[in-house]
């Protein structure tokens, strides 16, 4: 067990708890790799109200994710599309992507089984918060971003 909940915060999050939450994704990428979905490099999964979703992250992910990701490339804007898919499409924050990216894809063939790739994982996320003592809180993902901004944690412009 790492930091409590109340020592969540800016530069809080233990360094054993990322690496805690980078072993989950590395089983993830492996299990994901197992079943060899196709990446098209539409950039679809970051346009997300073009495409009907909508990517949920736990509180974690969020962290972590602003934590390893360079700045966006673009401005928040409301949950329409991930501040960091660049102008091409790619995504700019591969290393700290949260589990919902490492398991979308649009190929058809793999979205009947996407359910129950990534199901195990976000169960696994949730005993990962338990043990650290952070509460779940699993929403999307502009949310958390909107609460890092508020805190001075993320420099980013947001557009409506």
């Amino acid at each position: 067990m790492t930091e409590p909940a109340e020592n969540v915060g800016p530069g809080s999050i233990a360094a054993a708890a990322f690496a805690e939450l980078r072993a989950i994704y590395e089983a993830l990428d492996a299990e994901v790799a197992r079943r060899a979905p196709v990446c098209l490099l539409s950039g679809r999964c970051c346009r997300f109200e073009e495409y009907g979703h909508t990517l949920f992250v736990s509180r974690l992910e969020a962290e972590l994710l602003v934590d390893q990701a360079p700045a966006p490339s673009r401005p928040l804007d409301d949950g329409r599309t991930c501040p960091w898919q660049d102008a091409h499409g790619r995504c700019t924050a591969r290393a700290g992507r949260p589990l919902g990216c490492r398991a979308y894809f649009c190929d058809p063939a793999y979205e009947p089984i996407a359910y129950e790739v990534s199901e195990p994982f976000i169960g696994r996320l949730k005993e990962l918060g338990r043990n650290l003592g952070i509460p779940w809180d699993y929403r999307p993902l502009h949310q958390h971003l909107g609460r890092l901004r508020e805190e001075g944690r993320l420099d980013v412009e947001i557009v409506s």
